[in-house]
């Protein structure tokens, strides 16, 4: 679909640009910036009741995303007006209409565009005769042309070409075409030099029932999969489809189902890492390379049967397995019947240190050095890049669990509503996103140029603080809100924590959104030179977002670069690396004690 599918979008063809978790937004959202972006981030989970008082808040978050989750009756309905629009403007029938968007990969407007400027010629193409080829002839009889019988004319049926077939063989070709798969939905005529294309029409009068769910079934997936715009949800099990607007730049969306995914590759949502990298990951995870790579970095094969031996003791005389038994030094592979004392005793072998200190290396012994380089290289970034998704999962289900039980319990030991509690909500679900946006880092930084210093250094500083702030974040949700839900009644300073935990959200969110800004942007921010002339300015980088920047977001204060207490009245200072207002007589700040 093109220009004019659009119109059955949400509003989000008037909004001025995205407003997802890290888009960084309008400076003119004002002092409710931050307080909208948590409520997006409320939308990306379906854990949340629908009796909430935050119901209105998503109705109204949905409408402003860039993309559209369309259940099968959501599908049906825009297929059905699709059709109706086409058979209406070219009056044609319904199964013609359905025909020819079918062809078109269900585009209304390339619809238009072909049938005006050659309508002949896209009949030719689609099968859409506008008179048939062979008279047919009411009242007589007529041979079937695939069994050769003669029936009377009510017992046999026509395309638009007029070439008659029996209903038994035409029930028996639809049924045949349908079981086949989804090319029944380009089935033509029987007669083997005919085009006339057979339309939904002749499935609904002459298939089984049976046949007819199958072939509605096949029309109703081929309005997404051939469509350029939407795309299925991946999830297993997930029945709603994803309608896109293309052209918007971030292709990360949420189901209904509470699954995130890249629309563009249709693998698990991954900014600030491109489509690309992302496969070449997820290929390198499950690739068979890596096992051999193991192998050359961390074993020898035998001089004499040339298995792969892994060395699991100290010593460095080595015994392959039987049928072999060859008996070898582990670090020259010689013979260890031809070393003794004048090779340096049975421990050691002289002859390859000799070798190893002139920098004569064998080929072999080079090539186990670079796979054992680079697999502990990966490892170093695997390892963190799995950690992150098990602590998401476990944020994932710590957020259910305290949205279904915890919430209520510290509702009534606190003396609060639930909405007052909800900040910790919002601390939970930035958990889970940061957790995400930190997992993808990790490949970021594999595929990161080594060689690009100033970069990787900036890089990893980013990381870094980031990561930092969003371990103060989950220690604090997770940890220290026990004792609050512990407590045998209201706790004097719950509402300290409640400044301390909403002030960490906004302070991770910060750290976040710049992270994402600079990955996205390719470290475009490092000049040639080096990133460490960057290193003392990037402490309000990894502390301000672009709403920071106007002074608006919340959380965030006005500050200089040269000051590292910025006074805002007479009572508090900002802290310039966390933008928390701390009290004027604190030394250090409270909250990154910085």
């Amino acid at each position: 679909m093109e220009s004019e599918d659009d119109i059955d979008m949400h509003d989000a063809n008037n909004e001025s640009g995205e407003d997802d978790f890290y888009s960084g937004g309008d400076d003119d959202a004002g002092a409710m910036a931050a307080y909208d972006d948590s409520d997006a981030d409320i939308a990306d989970y379906e854990f949340i009741d629908n009796d909430s008082d935050d119901s209105d808040d998503l109705v109204s978050i949905r409408s402003q995303q860039n993309y559209t989750i369309l259940s099968e009756v959501d599908i049906r309905h825009r297929q059905e007006d699709d059709i109706m629009r086409i058979s209406t403007v070219l009056s044609i029938s319904k199964a013609e209409a359905g025909i020819l968007l079918r062809f078109y990969s269900w585009s209304v407007s390339k619809v238009y565009d072909e049938w005006f400027a050659d309508e002949e010629m896209v009949r030719r193409s689609v099968g859409l005769l506008e008179k048939p080829v062979v008279p047919f002839p009411h009242g007589r009889e007529m041979t079937c042309g695939i069994c050769f019988e003669t029936y009377p004319y009510n017992r046999l049926h026509t395309a638009a070409c007029g070439h008659p077939f029996c209903n038994s063989c035409w029930a028996g070709y639809i049924s045949t075409a349908i079981n086949y798969g989804p090319g029944c939905l380009i089935l033509s005529c029987p007669d083997p030099p005919c085009a006339a294309a057979v339309g939904q029409d002749m499935i609904n009068a002459l298939a089984s029932d049976e046949d007819r769910e199958k072939y509605l079934r096949y029309f109703i997936r081929s309005y997404v999969e051939d469509n350029r715009k939407t795309t299925w949800c991946p999830a297993p099990g997930c029945d709603f489809a994803v309608d896109f607007i293309l052209g918007c730049g971030n292709y990360d969306v949420t189901c209904r189902c509470s699954y995130s995914f890249c629309w563009n590759c249709t693998e698990e949502a991954h900014r600030p890492v491109d489509c690309g990298n992302v496969a070449k990951w997820i290929l390198k995870n499950i690739a068979e390379s890596e096992t051999m790579k193991w192998i050359l970095g961390n074993s020898k094969p035998c001089p004499k049967c040339k298995r792969p031996i892994e060395k699991n003791q100290g010593c460095m005389h080595i015994t392959c397995t039987p049928p072999c038994k060859f008996e070898f030094c582990w670090l020259c592979l010689g013979a260890w019947s031809e070393h003794g004392e004048r090779t340096g005793g049975f421990y050691a072998c002289n002859h390859y240190e000799t070798a190893k200190q002139e920098g004569v290396y064998d080929e072999a012994e080079k090539r186990r050095e670079m796979a054992k380089n680079s697999l502990e290289r990966y490892t170093h970034y695997y390892e963190r890049w799995a950690t992150n998704q098990s602590s998401r999962q476990k944020a994932m289900a710590d957020l259910q669990q305290m949205q279904s039980v915890h919430l209520e319990k510290l509702s009534d030991i606190q003396c609060q509503t639930e909405s007052q509690l909800k900040f910790i909500t919002e601390a939970w679900l930035q958990i889970v996103e940061c957790r995400r946006v930190l997992k993808w880092t990790y490949a970021y930084g594999y595929y990161l140029p080594e060689h690009e210093h100033a970069k990787r250094q900036f890089f990893e500083y980013l990381q870094g603080e980031a990561e930092s702030g969003l371990e103060r974040l989950h220690q604090c949700a997770e940890k220290e809100l026990q004792v609050y839900l512990n407590a045998e009644g209201p706790s004097k300073d719950f509402n300290e924590f409640r400044t301390k935990l909403a002030g960490l959200t906004s302070v991770t969110r910060n750290y976040f959104e710049n992270l994402v800004r600079a990955l996205e942007n390719g470290l475009s921010d490092v000049d040639t030179h080096g990133a460490c002339s960057r290193m003392g300015s990037s402490k309000s980088v990894g502390g301000s977002s672009s709403r920071g920047r106007s002074g608006k977001g919340k959380g965030s204060t006005s500050r200089s670069s040269g000051s590292s207490r910025n006074i805002d009245n007479s009572d508090h200072w900002s802290c310039e690396y966390c933008t928390f207002a701390n009290d004027k007589s604190a030394t250090i700040c409270q909250m990154c004690t910085k």
